[in-house]
């Protein structure tokens, strides 16, 4: 499989790694939109949440157990926005499924919210 993610979860592609377990690889997102913006991955293949089934759902709590863990470690006391976009319109470029955790700045919401393009 030619997938970004899967190779960076890999390894074959460097990233700075945040965190990592059995099921989740986190790294800072290359182009960040807010002082903290990490990129949650489940080590499986899902290409986005569309693809979400009762067979792999799982890995979805996966990723914000891990998201909890992350906050935690890395000392994020005010909150945080974890986003995933699905699909063309909504801005999915990487076609795995991928959430991203962000946080260090009061976030608003329409015209005042710190929204991430991919």
């Amino acid at each position: 499989m030619d997938c970004l993610f899967c190779k960076i979860a890999a390894g074959e592609i460097p990233s700075t790694k945040i965190y990592e377990d059995e099921y989740v690889y986190c790294f800072k997102d290359i182009a960040p939109i807010a002082p903290i913006h990490y990129l949650i991955i489940p080590k499986t293949h899902i290409s986005g949440a569309s693809e979400i089934t009762s067979e792999n759902s799982g890995l979805v709590a996966k990723v914000f157990e891990a998201a909890a863990k992350i906050a935690e470690s890395e000392g994020i006391e005010n909150g945080f926005r974890i986003i995933t976009n699905c699909g063309e319109d909504a801005g999915q470029t990487v076609h795995h499924l991928h959430f991203h955790l962000l946080a260090g700045v009061k976030m608003g919401w329409g015209k005042d919210a710190v929204c991430p393009v991919e």
